[in-house]
């Protein structure tokens, strides 16, 4: 391995909680272009956006994996801190105004190994700087050009650079703390941060920096060679854009290889890439239901819908063709807002979905309420969360425009038997349900009027959970809501004969296109 293996950086990949506002950021501000949209090939529910020039070339790409409201990581030893694109020297002042013009924050201009930069701060707080370069320049002052640079933070400086020379690069200038480790086009600098917090994964952190490779022939040679080190544990995954060969660096930095090829031209014709939301090839059984789950976004200067700071971790999924009717989703213990999603688009599949996402927490899992043991409830908060739900749906029905005739909420397990309790306790707030899996959770069930409220009760025969179904049932009748109960031969889990029933019931309240 002591020929340089790669002409540089392939990409770089990092980790947002909003979507919304990283496309603004990295296509909007940064001018580049989103040339793929998939679904993670680790995990298909997880949205995966590829940014780069107009070709998607390696060296240009920095990419997404979506944690939509996912919780935030920490940078430290171990990780890639920074990102650097190129653009004209000349241009530097004009990226400063429009910096501050749009409202991105900012510092600078320094001097970093003789070269102008601008440190920004992306919306999930990663720094991004901008390098004016002389020869070679690429960008422009309205669009970044190459990677320029990465920061890897390490607490075994000499290590992780020696480590580095292994992929094509060779030592150049140094700057204090920081070893520059430079190839023909790039360059990564090695940041002896020795004593510092090491980092941990979530948003706003990155996951790894990829190498390139001429193709799978070479990335084998560094497999083998890899191996013949003993170095750490070495993988190979064909990402149907390019293959990839992933390892730790000695600091703990996840180092990719990746291939040039076969590129993103694959399954987009040039000039529309990043047109079509595409699914990795083995999870094409579920394509449809994980289209559903995927966070939406508009591109910059498209219509978008309003975002409003409610108290609920929320998400929407619009239908092409909206009929004006919405159901709002109650996730089950462990679930998240997307959760319920497939199902409920094919039940209703004109309607516009509404996923909420529980926030009370057991073992770091999302819930609805607290509970002492299987069947012991913590009623203060029952009752102080369905308070919070009610404020929730104020909110939601006057910021989104909702129509409270056209709703439905379709609850599942802890997410029903939290849908009841707020009919219970707050009876206007929910007028139309389908609780799948319901029991009662408040230890004694108040008196409420129901009048006028539609309630579909989906029971298993077989479910360990639901013994005390029946009770609910009747107290919804007792207190005048027109009450359905079916009880299926299945125990707690969901099954195709609850969509039938879920849909055919609906289908007699809200008129549904099927």
């Amino acid at each position: 391995m002591d020929n340089p293996l790669s002409d540089g950086i392939h990409h770089v990949t990092l980790i947002t909680r909003d979507v919304q506002a990283n496309v603004d950021f990295y296509v909007g501000f940064l001018g580049l272009s989103l040339v793929k949209r998939s679904g993670g090939f680790e995990d298909g529910q997880q949205l995966h956006l590829f940014y780069g020039d107009a070709h998607g070339s390696p060296g240009s790409l920095v990419t997404f994996l979506v944690w939509q409201d996912g919780a935030p990581g920490r940078a430290g030893l171990g990780q890639v801190s920074e990102i650097a694109f190129a653009v004209p020297a000349a241009d530097i002042g004009g990226w400063l105004v429009r910096a501050l013009d749009k409202g991105v924050r900012v510092e600078g201009p320094l001097r970093e190994f003789g070269e102008p930069v601008l440190r920004l701060k992306d919306p999930d707080g990663f720094i991004v700087k901008l390098v004016g370069v002389t020869e070679g320049a690429t960008g422009s002052e309205s669009a970044v050009g190459r990677l320029r640079a990465v920061t890897i933070l390490t607490g075994d400086a000499e290590e992780t650079a020696a480590f580095v020379r292994r992929f094509g690069y060779r030592p150049g200038p140094v700057a204090e703390n920081i070893q520059r480790m430079v190839s023909k086009e790039d360059a990564v600098d090695v940041r002896n941060a020795a004593g510092y917090v090491p980092g941990l994964p979530g948003t706003g952190t990155a996951d790894h920096v990829a190498f390139r490779a001429a193709d799978v022939a070479a990335l084998q040679d560094v497999e083998a060679a890899l191996s013949r080190l003993n170095s750490s544990p070495t993988n190979v995954h064909d990402r149907k854009y390019f293959t990839s060969l992933y390892v730790r660096e000695p600091g703990g930095t996840l180092f990719e290889l990746a291939t040039d090829g076969p590129g993103f031209a694959i399954d987009e014709a040039p000039g529309h890439l990043g047109e079509t939301l595409f699914v990795p090839p083995h999870d094409a059984a579920r394509a449809e239901d994980l289209k559903v789950m995927l966070p939406q976004f508009s591109m910059p200067g498209e219509p978008r819908p309003p975002r409003r700071d409610l108290p609920f971790v929320h998400r929407f999924f619009s239908p092409e063709d909206p009929d004006g009717s919405t159901v709002i989703l109650l996730h089950g213990t462990g679930g998240s807002e997307a959760d319920l999603m497939p199902l409920a688009h094919r039940i209703a599949p004109r309607a516009t979905l509404l996923g909420v996402r529980g926030r009370s927490h057991e073992e770091g899992i999302a819930r609805w309420f607290l509970r002492m043991s299987m069947k012991v409830f913590d009623q203060a908060d029952i009752r102080s969360e369905a308070e919070a739900f009610e404020a929730f749906m104020e909110g939601a029905i006057s910021g989104y425009g909702l129509d409270p005739a056209r709703i439905t909420f379709l609850g599942y397990s802890n997410g029903a038997n939290f849908a009841a309790a707020v009919m219970a306790l707050h009876p206007a707030v929910i007028r139309r349900a389908i609780l799948l899996r319901a029991v009662p959770v408040l230890d004694q069930l108040p008196e409420a009027d129901l009048a006028g409220a539609e309630v579909l009760v989906v029971s298993g025969q077989q479910d360990p959970f639901g013994d005390d179904a029946s009770l609910l049932v009747e107290w919804f009748q007792k207190h005048g809501a027109d009450t359905e109960h079916r009880e299926l031969a299945v125990g707690h889990q969901l099954t195709v004969d609850d969509e039938t029933v879920a849909r055919g019931w609906l289908g007699t309240r809200i008129p549904v296109e099927h």
